[in-house]
């Protein structure tokens, strides 16, 4: 990767060129081009050692026209007010491509966790919990895991907030523990979106899943559950990255087996199954049919996508794509699911917890599946509708139609006032 995008600017111009196929006023486009409010805070906590540190954090709560504001807190040194805006503005128009009631939030704190202890982790995310308290809850805003956190920080969350609240209410957050009101399902469903969209773009474009060749760069929760949903489909998954680095057998590997060596050495480097080692962008670039990016933002840019040899390309990852390598996948015909639909079963789920938790009635991981199956597989025949209607160039764009539209016709709906 060459040039780094700015994450924002990406959804800015993703809404602009959208917004020539919607028949919406341009001053109604630039008010969904903007978050409605960011915080930004910086949070002190004592270290294990005893001295003071300082940590900036940010929650961007993008839009809430339909529903309450929604979306993950990452642990990252890389987060910043422009890449939580971008990342509350994507929410946004994910929960609408898939249409369930909510709006689109982000938050993060710019950290590297792994530099931390427990014991700080935990003093920091309750530091965090305490200053997010006023803005959210279970009709305002409802974080959720996202990078370098998971089930261990949303406890301590909701913990803090009840706590601080005298009150039990464990729809405030989602992708907590089962035993602390999460839901069943909810651990697989961002890579469980992601190779359901992917089954369904081969079947609309006539190719064959079983026996298709795969590489997955990023093998985090995202990337290795999609690894290994998409081999129990009958793919092959040839390759794997990570941050240290990559693999590549051609004949394929086992998907879990590699997730195991990472989880004993740190890293997929080194598996036994490998023939060799290659590189993140090497991963990007291998001759597959089905290619999915499940790291950070901007792993493919304009140059490196000039090499891409996908056939299909599925995003786990949020923006893993540059605007300007939409432009070159697009003369080179690869078909690329957007991330607001792809990776769209993480929310979908966490909305599925939100409603057990406020009926207090929860459902089996069957359930959860089936309904997560019926959401994506009804969101990607609306984009294709769109896709073919418009007689668009790429289906990113059909997405942005339909979710900005819908964005669009709930405020509409509501009226405004002084």
């Amino acid at each position: 990767m060459s040039d780094e995008a700015n994450p924002f600017e990406s959804l800015q111009s993703q809404i602009d060129e959208a917004a020539n196929y919607l028949d919406v006023g341009g001053d109604e486009i630039e008010r969904l081009k903007h978050p409605e409010r960011v915080l930004e805070t910086n949070l002190t906590i004592e270290g294990d050692d005893g001295d003071l540190e300082r940590f900036t954090a940010f929650r961007s709560q993008f839009n809430g026209d339909r529903g309450p504001y929604k979306g993950g807190i990452r642990y990252h040194p890389q987060v910043s007010r422009d890449e939580v805006k971008a990342l509350s503005g994507w929410m946004t128009y994910k929960t609408a491509i898939v249409d369930i009631p909510l709006g689109g939030g982000k938050g993060g704190i710019a950290l590297d966790p792994d530099d931390y202890s427990e014991a700080e982790l935990e003093r920091l995310t309750r530091s965090f919990a305490k200053e997010l308290r006023p803005l959210i809850g279970e009709d305002r805003d409802v974080p959720a895991p996202d990078v370098n956190t998971g089930q261990r920080e949303m406890n301590w969350i909701k913990d803090t907030y009840e706590t601080l609240e005298n009150t039990t209410e464990p729809g405030v957050i989602t992708g907590k523990a089962l035993d602390s009101g999460g839901s069943e399902g909810r651990v697989e469903a961002t890579g469980r979106s992601t190779v359901i969209a992917a089954r369904e773009a081969f079947d609309y474009l006539d190719k064959d899943l079983e026996g298709a060749t795969v590489a997955v760069q990023g093998y985090g929760n995202a990337g290795w559950i999609a690894a290994k949903l998409i081999d129990e489909m009958g793919a092959t998954v040839v390759a794997a990255s990570d941050s240290s680095g990559g693999i590549y057998n051609p004949d394929g590997f086992d998907p879990v087996a590699a997730k195991e060596h990472k989880n004993e050495t740190g890293s997929v480097v080194g598996y036994e199954e490998s023939d060799e080692e290659i590189t993140n962008d090497e991963v990007l670039t291998l001759d597959v049919d089905l290619l999915i990016p499940a790291a950070l933002e901007n792993a493919i840019d304009a140059d490196l996508a000039e090499d891409v040899a996908a056939d299909v390309i599925s995003e786990a990852a949020n923006g893993p794509l540059t605007p300007a390598a939409d432009e070159v996948l697009e003369e080179t015909d690869v078909f690329v699911i957007p991330d607001i639909l792809a990776n769209a079963g993480g929310v979908t789920v966490s909305y599925f917890e939100w409603v057990q938790n406020r009926q207090r009635f929860y459902w089996s991981e069957e359930r959860v599946n089936e309904e997560l199956e019926t959401i994506i597989v009804d969101a990607f025949d609306a984009l294709v509708e769109t896709y073919e209607e418009h007689d668009l160039e790429n289906p990113r764009t059909a997405a942005y139609v339909v979710a900005i539209q819908r964005v669009a016709d709930a405020f509409e709906e509501a009226g405004s006032w002084p």
